[in-house]
């Protein structure tokens, strides 16, 4: 029998993987692409730098080291689905479209990779020619949803809280 003891997110080398621990020890099993990690991190920039008014997309790039070309496409993707919007004309830039605490990671990421699943068949059954027979489908149906609830539990604001406590920790100290 294979159980799932626990889900973890983790950053190695510039990729995110989604892991999971089983009593053989811990193995990766879905990675990010860049652009839900780059879409990730711009999003918690914005969410740490709106102040009321919108952010220009090539403040957020400066910042995060992150093409500004590259940037538009995400910011368009992320804009369909609702996660933020564009405000045009001279103090244009972008704002969420929500407050960070209701914007959860599941979100962001499946609006720029789709869904997050170890297998196809999770999402469709008709996709696997062994799904009446498959014995490992309801193993790769529980740790999609280990994937998703991990991700929904983690909102834009905790990683706003994050961020501004790493670059406190980062912030020089100045001593009279």
């Amino acid at each position: 029998m294979y159980r799932l003891i626990r889900i973890a997110v983790v950053a190695v080398g510039g990729i995110l993987f989604i892991c999971i621990d089983n009593e053989e020890g811990w193995r990766d099993v879905v990675r990010i692409s860049t652009k839900g990690r780059y879409g990730l991190r711009a999003l918690v920039d914005l969410a740490v730098h709106q102040t009321g008014k919108p952010v220009l997309l090539s403040q957020i790039a400066d910042r995060q080291s992150i093409s500004k070309r590259y940037l538009e496409r995400l910011f368009t993707q992320l804009r369909d689905s609702g996660i933020i919007r564009s405000v045009r004309g001279a103090a244009g830039g972008y704002i969420l479209n929500r407050m960070p605490q209701d914007v959860t990671v599941a979100e962001v990421l499946e609006a720029l990779e789709g869904p997050i699943t170890p297998v196809d068949c999770v999402l469709d059954v008709e996709r696997c020619t062994q799904a009446e027979v498959c014995v490992t489908h309801d193993l790769w149906l529980e740790l999609a949803n280990k994937i998703q609830t991990t991700l929904k539990d983690v909102t834009l604001e905790d990683l706003k809280k994050r961020q501004m406590e790493i670059a406190k920790q980062r912030a020089p100290m100045y001593y009279i």
